[in-house]
């Protein structure tokens, strides 16, 4: 099999004359932590929004595992297994956890809004959902109401239900924002156990967490590639320490995206 998952070429959004993205070729190998890293601005959110179709190109195309998947609409992409998480998986607060994550595993087996079936039909799917939650340690959170659930618990829990979906590509969008630092440790923790077996794209801003767990890193600037490698490459590259910090003096790690 193709050593590629996902793949741009050209790609290009334009906003009314403003180029968001410009260009981007961008290959994304299969069972890897990619990182799309870069400066405030620098077309990164634009990007995933391409990639999921929630945005429509002006130019270029995106294949993956080598099909044109350009012209697909949000629905066809996910059923192809891209499934992005913490925004398409948003969880439900009023349910309990197992109950997020049982209507993840739902939508996989075509019951998504099948809510007034039997009870025991429902429970079918409590077994396969606790071996989630023991995957992103949660199983002592399963009875819990969701609104309960500190916020790093909250991120786990979305990671479950994306899981649920059985994704080929895991896209994360910005997983440890607004972390204090022990559960960005823990999140970071997580992401690398449930990689294995599958690939993950994500944007990232903190330098800890990419220099961590990230293979591959492309550093995007005003919409543009400005580097890719690993983060030794790019950490030590004087352009991308420019678009970071304004100059080449300075470290990588102490940068935001």
């Amino acid at each position: 099999m193709d050593d590629t998952i996902l793949e741009t070429q050209g790609l290009t959004k334009e906003f009314r004359g403003f180029v968001a993205v410009k260009g981007v070729d961008l290959r994304v190998r299969r069972g890897h932590i990619h990182a799309l890293i870069g400066p405030n601005g620098a077309g990164k959110t634009t990007c995933f929004n391409l990639l999921t179709k929630f945005l429509a190109p002006s130019a270029g195309k995106i294949l993956f595992n080598g099909q044109d998947i350009s012209s697909e609409r949000p629905a066809q992409i996910a059923r192809r297994g891209i499934i992005r998480s913490f925004q398409i998986s948003a969880v439900f607060p009023h349910l309990s956890v197992l109950e997020n994550v049982r209507i993840g595993l739902q939508r996989k087996t075509g019951l998504s809004y099948h809510f007034w079936r039997s009870e025991k039909k429902l429970h079918a799917l409590d077994e396969p959902a606790r071996a989630l939650l023991e995957q992103v340690d949660l199983s002592a959170f399963a009875d819990e109401t969701t609104v309960n659930l500190p916020y790093g618990r909250k991120r786990a829990l979305e990671i479950a239900t994306t899981l649920a979906m059985e994704p080929e590509l895991m896209l994360l969008d910005e997983p440890t924002q607004g972390m204090g630092h022990e559960d960005v440790d823990r999140v970071t923790r997580l992401i690398k156990r449930v990689s294995e077996g599958r690939t993950i794209l994500m944007v990232e801003h903190n330098m800890n967490v990419v220099s961590s767990i990230a293979d591959r890193i492309t550093v995007l600037a005003r919409g543009a590639v400005l580097a890719e490698g690993n983060y030794a490459e790019v950490a030590s590259n004087a352009a991308v320490m420019e678009a970071y910090m304004g100059s080449t003096e300075g470290q990588l790690q102490g940068a935001h995206g």
